[in-house]
């Protein structure tokens, strides 16, 4: 399990934190001059080298929204320019993709960042700039909101790009469209003008998400264990009964893959800060505030917990908990984790988003709960997470290597990522969203060592019209 044996401060990461927007620098304008736009969006690294996978198009936010990123840590306005310029020219099509369940991946981290900080007053606040985001932003949280699939006897899920009866963990963190969207007042219009509220939906697809993606230890099923999350649950179309669990990335449907669990942990941490914002008479046609936090806590906290006790002690997680080959590390939970074994590859990416899903949750308690609950444990394993993270053999601070985050990994099953020769796993190699995600856990860290405004996706102003 994650060694928290000796405390770590905010302040302690600060000469890594330097060191990583250094780094990253150089990687966001590698890639801006020797990757071809025309391929696609960059998705992972081969040899140090950002290249691209047909699967879907996810990716392209996390590549604009590095340079957004960078230019909010560290001032340097060409990335500002960069950031904003590529997001006008090219994320068109992502804001009304109707085939993706990525809408909280691609438009939150661009359209999402550059609202964010245009009323955080690190961006100049035009007017026609602020109505273009908020109108991407809109259209964005109601073209996600429409990949529904409704349950006969409760509420409804987002469907993944599987179809109507695929639910992905993912997309929890993909609500953030649906939340900004809401925020700024608006709806779904659906057939004969039925205007479908968009915080409604987000509520039930948490709570399905709750209900189905996160075991609790109450004997669903004969591995049932408290916090594991299934990377995909199915559904019967017909009458959105549910079926059993899946695994498109993971090694088994009864086994964690561990960047599904990592999705899962920051986005219920980032829904229940949101919902912290929001007035007890908006939910109270949901159940209220008492239940929907009851609900989201319980997801977080169990997931949470699975991943420190399941990770290694460094706080970087193999790719799956129950990959086959983890036995032959002997005991690997109790040491850090090596990325160069013969055996099962780590996933750095995974540890990138649980971080922030650990701090958020341990802020989140230690401000709303009296009793405190573990706000510090969580608190203390993101700071971990990242310690390890944000230096070797983790950073690339090779100008040569496109990545900021290495021994990342995106499939290991179909074996699309790249095994150095004479090497029997993947290792090395960087991903777009580990990169992104590393950025965003640094800048969030930052600002907490500063003093600076807290970090989060929902500090955009709020449009006056009332729908």
């Amino acid at each position: 399990m994650i060694d928290l044996s000796q405390p770590i401060t905010a302040a302690s990461l600060a000469t890594k934190l330097d060191r990583l927007w250094e780094a990253s620098a150089v990687k966001i304008d590698a890639i801006e001059k020797h990757f071809d736009m025309a391929q696609g969006a960059p998705v992972f690294t081969v040899e140090g080298r950002y290249t691209t996978r047909g699967w879907t198009e996810w990716t392209q936010g996390f590549q604009f929204g590095s340079a957004l990123l960078q230019f909010d840590a560290t001032g340097e306005r060409a990335f500002l320019e960069r950031g904003r310029a590529r997001t006008v020219e090219r994320m068109a099509p992502h804001v009304t993709h109707f085939g993706v369940h990525d809408h909280g991946f691609n438009n939150v981290s661009t359209y999402g960042n550059l609202l964010r900080m245009m009323a955080e007053g690190t961006l100049e606040d035009e007017a026609w700039q602020r109505a273009f985001y908020e109108m991407a932003l809109k259209c964005s949280g109601a073209v996600q909101a429409r990949r529904w699939t409704p349950r006969a006897d409760e509420g409804g899920f987002i469907y993944s790009f599987n179809g109507p009866q695929s639910l992905f963990a993912d997309t929890i963190r993909s609500l953030r469209s649906l939340a900004l969207a809401h925020q700024l007042r608006h709806v779904l219009m659906d057939e004969q003008d039925r205007r479908v509220s968009l915080l409604d939906r987000l509520l039930q697809h948490a709570r399905t998400t709750a209900r189905y993606t996160v075991y609790y230890g109450e004997g669903r099923d004969g591995y049932d264990v408290r916090g594991r999350v299934a990377h995909e649950s199915l559904f019967n179309p017909n009458n959105g009964h549910y079926r059993c669990p899946n695994s498109q990335q993971g090694y088994a449907p009864f086994s964690t893959w561990t960047r599904g669990l990592a999705w899962v942990m920051c986005g219920f941490a980032e829904l229940l800060e949101w919902l912290a914002t929001r007035s007890d008479d908006e939910l109270a046609p949901y159940e209220g505030r008492k239940d929907i936090e009851a609900m989201m806590c319980r997801a977080a906290r169990a997931t949470c917990d699975f991943y420190i006790v399941n990770t290694p002690a460094c706080g970087v997680p193999y790719w799956d908990t129950g990959a086959p080959g983890l036995p032959r590390l002997g005991d690997y939970l109790h040491r850090p984790a090596d990325p160069w074994n013969d055996h099962e590859p780590v996933d750095s990416s995974a540890a990138a988003i649980a971080a922030q899903g650990l701090l958020r949750l341990g802020h989140y308690l230690k401000k709303h709960d009296a009793a405190g609950q573990g706000g510090e444990r969580y608190w203390q394993a993101g700071l971990k997470i990242l310690d390890t993270l944000f230096d070797e053999p983790y950073l690339s601070t090779d100008p040569d290597h496109q990545g900021l985050l290495l021994h990342s990994i995106y499939h290991w099953p179909n074996r699309w990522d790249y095994v150095p020769e004479g090497r029997t796993v993947a290792c090395g190699e960087s991903s777009m969203w580990g990169d992104y995600h590393a950025r965003e856990a640094a800048l969030y860290v930052q600002r907490i060592l500063r003093d600076e405004r807290y970090l989060a996706f929902f500090n955009i102003a709020e449009t006056s019209w009332q729908g």
